[in-house]
């Protein structure tokens, strides 16, 4: 019986996680996010679901998709902007349970390093001090529901989450 609850629990949780996330091109999440550490690694190309990682050598390169040419991380997950974040801004507006469901790339290195990727890249520090990358000027993230290299089920999510092609524009 107790089981049921937290997996009832837990459930309800994850819907409301991902409901803070892609609702209407109006509203704003205002969650504030909780410490978390990022991995020490980037994501598996397996059936485990991306966490925020810190990548290695080169941080994003292209891949093609059945959405064109985009950007991947150095492991080929898929990359996403989040068009409530605002360019240039320095910080991203996915905290919280967004978090969860949008995991941020992430880098250990002075400047992102990029394979064919020609937009600019950068970072922006996140509220628990590691650097994020950005692509001209907007936060990239992963979709955790994207499990293997060229999966790409976070296009589109909520009108408000989408791919990057290399020149760093984002598909619609």
């Amino acid at each position: 019986m107790k089981q049921h609850l937290g997996t009832g629990l837990a459930a309800a949780a994850l819907i409301a996680a991902l409901a803070s996330c892609g609702g209407s091109p109006g509203t704003t999440t205002t969650t504030t996010a909780a410490p978390t550490t990022p991995a020490a690694t980037s994501p598996a190309a397996t059936s485990a679901a991306p966490t925020a990682t810190t990548a290695a050598a080169v941080d994003v390169k292209t891949a093609t998709s059945t959405a064109g040419e985009i950007v991947v991380d150095a492991k080929g997950m898929s990359l996403y902007y989040f068009t409530k974040d605002v360019k240039d801004s320095g910080t991203s507006a996915c905290t919280g349970g967004c978090l969860t469901a949008w995991p941020p790339l992430l880098t250990t290195a002075a400047t992102p390093v990029a394979d064919g990727v020609t937009g600019k890249l950068g970072t922006i520090t996140t509220p628990e001090g590691a650097k994020q990358v950005t692509l001209n000027g907007m936060p990239l993230y992963y979709y955790q529901k994207d499990t293997k290299t060229g999966d790409v089920t976070g296009q589109g999510v909520g009108g408000v989450w989408y791919l990057s092609d290399p020149a760093g524009e984002m598909i619609k």
